[in-house]
């Protein structure tokens, strides 16, 4: 191994004893969980990842950068050209997620530029003075920007780093917050082998402000003829719910046109369980491919996911065009439907 990767390799390392710096002792503490803000961050938003229970920290042969970028953004090295990504899923009460990205490679360096909002429609108003659902609506959208840069050191080391706006607006209130994600992948040879670590949603408190936050009231001393004050209420800002991946694939020609890619994820987080989550795709004559996974916490009442996905992709080279269409869909408990997501990919 020459000095170039062993240096390499010692970044791999401090980024992973950076992450459980950062994720300090206390991470995954009962007494933490439910007290980070942003927790659509943790939501993957492209249909492979879904599919194989957002265990691809490690990377896979012919997978999109652009969806790679999910888990590690180190795997935005793998785009070979300029590409374009747009997801589309269905979320829990009727709640749509979009993804969209576009991204272009210069040499050993990749660039990338990500959108991904949540639209939650029309919603009611309702009041304590009242509370009668009426025809009078608000609405509330979430959304993430990021911009990607991925570089590839050796035929074996890729490092990314993204640096990512998150604002969430509910009615006349809003909030913002910045974030960077960073991670490093690395190849083992040609035994098919690939590991990845990431660090994820490092950055500043998110903090609601705005006008609705403002309610005019009397104080106690005033009479009741006295004009109303303006008070702000104080509102706390919170963290985001930081987390460290580690992840490792191992892909397998078996013969007659197929290829088997088995993965595996550890994540540790901040402000919630850690979890665990494996996954299989089976590819056909590089053309179909097939997916399942599953993800595993330690107390699963707490997720309305049952923790069991499966997704279907196709793959066509269209005259030097690489156009991917993915379906995934993760199974949840009796109480809500079922996410599906749908994602398509070109690369020119």
């Amino acid at each position: 191994m020459n000095k170039l990767s062993r240096n390499i390799l010692n970044a791999l390392v401090v980024i992973a004893l950076l992450g459980m710096s950062v994720l300090d002792a206390n991470a995954g503490d009962d007494k933490r969980r439910g007290t980070a803000g942003a927790s659509q961050l943790l939501v993957p938003v492209t249909a492979r990842n879904a599919s194989l229970g957002a265990s691809t920290t490690g990377g896979m042969a012919g997978m999109n950068g652009l969806e790679a970028i999910y888990s590690n953004p180190a795997g935005l090295a793998m785009n070979t050209g300029t590409s374009a990504i747009f997801s589309r899923m269905n979320y829990v009460a009727d709640i749509g997620v979009s993804y969209f990205g576009i991204g272009q490679n210069f040499g050993s360096n990749n660039l990338a530029f990500t959108v991904t909002t949540w639209d939650f429609g029309d919603i009611p108003v309702q009041t304590e003075s009242a509370p009668e659902i009426s025809s009078v609506t608000y609405t509330s959208t979430f959304m993430t920007v990021g911009l990607t840069y991925a570089r590839v050191f050796t035929d074996r080391i890729s490092a990314g780093v993204t640096l990512k706006l998150v604002n969430e607006a509910i009615d006349d209130v809003s909030a913002s917050a910045v974030a960077i994600d960073a991670g490093m992948t690395y190849v083992v040879g040609e035994s098919g082998l690939r590991l990845g670590v990431a660090l994820k949603n490092v950055g500043t408190q998110i903090e609601y402000g705005g006008v609705g936050l403002t309610r005019r009231v009397q104080l106690r001393d005033q009479s009741s003829g006295a004009a109303a004050n303006a008070l702000q209420l104080e509102n706390e800002g919170v963290e985001l719910p930081s987390l460290l991946n580690f992840g490792v694939s191992y892909t397998r020609e078996m013969g007659a046109g197929a290829v088997v890619t088995v993965l595996g994820n550890f994540r540790s987080n901040s402000f919630d369980q850690d979890q665990f989550s494996g996954g299989v795709e089976l590819g056909l004559f590089d053309v179909l491919y097939l997916r399942g996974g599953l993800d595993v916490i330690s107390d699963d009442d707490l997720s309305f996911f049952n923790g069991t996905n499966f997704g279907a992709g196709l793959d066509l080279d269209l005259g030097g065009t690489r156009f991917q269409v993915d379906y995934s869909r993760r199974y949840t408990t009796d109480y809500f439907d079922n996410v599906d997501m749908i994602t398509a990919a070109i690369t020119l």
